[in-house]
């Protein structure tokens, strides 16, 4: 296994492929260690060959980007874990992709839980600040067609009755304006969300908070602003995951 993986090393540092006698001299392998193990990994799909030269196959691509996205699911885990402790609050991260909000990575610990899931996120996030915030961002098409599949409903007495005051909610919220919602999705949760803008994907940070501390929120919200904005480089590179 350790040689195959230096055969796959000097593979991958010739970007313009090389020969077998190259490649068994840059892993330091004896040539018919180095066919062997060549032979085998084209086979499988780790390599493959074109006149002579090896290149990296399609499960070598597949395996590096796997790689590389859990390395940025591990950032934005990080950098949400910060967060969590320096504004002592829960910190979400979600995504609306391919007609559907995910919440990608939540930080909590047991003196800052997050809220408990008890009603499909994706189903009701016409009631919660993620998806409110979300949906905000989305074109009129887009906006409609989600509401279209998942209609407006009350599941508490503090949620957005129809949609046609949804919109109008929506409608209002400024660009890159944070999104309040008070005990629309979990009675006892107050909860604020922050737009981000990564390339064309919708995306948005969020917090929340035990109703009885709802006077943090503003502050939280703010702070996590400002905490966005320091990384956003950083984030504009790793957090699309």
């Amino acid at each position: 296994m350790q040689r195959a993986m230096r055969l796959l090393e000097a593979v991958a540092a010739r970007q313009h492929g090389a020969p077998a006698k190259q490649l068994a001299r840059d892993a330091g392998l004896a040539l018919p260690t180095a066919y062997h193990l060549l032979r085998t990994l084209t086979h499988e799909g780790y390599l493959h060959r074109d006149k002579g030269l090896f290149f990296l196959g399609e499960a070598a691509e597949r395996l590096s980007s796997s790689g590389a996205q859990q390395k940025r699911r591990s950032t934005v885990s990080d950098v949400l874990a910060r967060w969590r402790d320096t504004i002592g609050v829960p910190v979400y991260y979600a995504v609306y992709r391919e007609g559907e909000i995910e919440v990608m990575c939540v930080a909590d610990s047991p003196g800052t839980p997050a809220v408990e899931e008890w009603a499909d996120f994706r189903e009701t996030g016409h009631a919660h600040a993620i998806g409110q915030c979300l949906l905000s961002q989305l074109g009129e098409e887009a906006r409609r067609d989600h509401l279209d599949r998942y209609p407006v409903r009350a599941i508490t007495p503090y949620t957005v009755r129809d949609e046609q005051t949804l919109l109008r909610r929506l409608n209002r919220i400024g660009r890159m304006e944070p999104v309040v919602e008070r005990q629309e999705y979990a009675l006892g949760t107050v909860c604020a969300a922050i737009p981000l803008t990564l390339g064309t994907t919708a995306a948005t940070m969020a917090i929340s908070l035990p109703s009885h501390q709802a006077d943090r929120l503003p502050p939280a919200a703010q702070q996590l602003q400002e905490e966005i904005g320091r990384l956003l480089g950083t984030l504009a590179l790793s957090i699309s995951i």
